[in-house]
């Protein structure tokens, strides 16, 4: 029987975004298949594959493996760090065209929402501004997709409430 999986302050259903998903496979940090593999990124020195999301968030992925699950480049400099190494460390990451890249708001980190194409945010200018001042013009902005060629990647501020996004073309 599959336990209830760990919650993510930064990422707040990775099951629903598809960084998690249904699997037999063992983790290859504790050997248990305990029916959930992690399916984003990995950045380590040495191939690691199948990683379950307990092992991220206790953090012991990261430590033996000397992995993380995204990039927090461009971080703003009031970050504590203790943020930045959550993010790395011990959250769920996400898959996207070219390099994934975490979302900062009012001095935090924000919690990823998931993959968002132009009907999705159409209605929320917060996101448009933000992916204008990305570099973004609203006529490229009506060919975003959840799937397709050009995908927006949602984030919410954790203490305003802000929805915020990036968007990348394969």
């Amino acid at each position: 029987m599959q336990s209830a999986p760990p919650s993510f302050r930064y990422h707040l259903d990775p099951i629903l975004t598809g960084s998690v998903v249904n699997s037999s496979d063992e983790c290859e940090r504790c050997g248990q298949a305990r029916g959930l593999i992690y399916s984003g990124p990995i950045y380590a020195v040495d191939e690691v594959e199948f990683i379950c999301p307990w092992c991220i968030a206790d953090g012991s992925a990261a430590r033996e493996f000397s992995a993380e699950f995204t990039t927090v480049d461009g971080a703003p400099s009031d970050i504590p760090r203790a943020v930045l190494d959550e993010v790395l460390h011990r959250t769920p990451g996400f898959a996207g065209w070219q390099q994934e890249r975490w979302l900062f708001h009012c001095s935090d980190a924000t919690a990823y929402l998931g993959r968002v194409g132009y009907g999705d945010i159409a209605d929320l200018p917060s996101v448009i501004q933000a992916l204008a001042v990305d570099g973004w013009d609203s006529g490229s902005l009506q060919h975003l997709s959840v799937d397709g060629d050009l995908t927006g990647y949602l984030f919410r501020c954790r203490h305003c409430e802000a929805k915020l996004a990036y968007a990348d073309a394969s």
